[in-house]
């Protein structure tokens, strides 16, 4: 399993129009059949930042998360909100029964 952390920090009057993109992504994403979870989060002490925690079955699976429509029409949507560039982190699962 492949799990990527995005950390997001969006500029402060772009906060609203991020979390409607972004519910709209997670909830095409967590259809897609090789995406195991898809979970946004906002931070409580500043609401412009979030985390986004995306697990995948495998390297592929991402990939074709790229791919989708539902990803291309979040990417476009959110690059003018984005305070700074997007940062992530790619964990492996060694726990993962899959």
């Amino acid at each position: 399993m492949l799990i990527v952390q995005v950390q997001v920090q969006v500029v402060a009057d772009g906060v609203d129009a991020f979390i409607a993109a972004t519910k709209a992504n997670a909830a095409g994403s967590r259809q897609e059949p090789g995406v195991v979870r898809f979970d946004v989060m906002q931070e409580r002490d500043d609401p412009s930042r979030f985390v986004l925690i995306e697990a995948y079955r495998d390297e592929q699976a991402a990939a074709d998360h790229k791919l989708t429509a539902h990803y291309a029409t979040w990417r476009d949507a959110v690059a003018a909100l984005m305070a700074v560039p997007r940062s992530s982190v790619k964990y492996t699962d060694i726990d993962y029964p899959g």
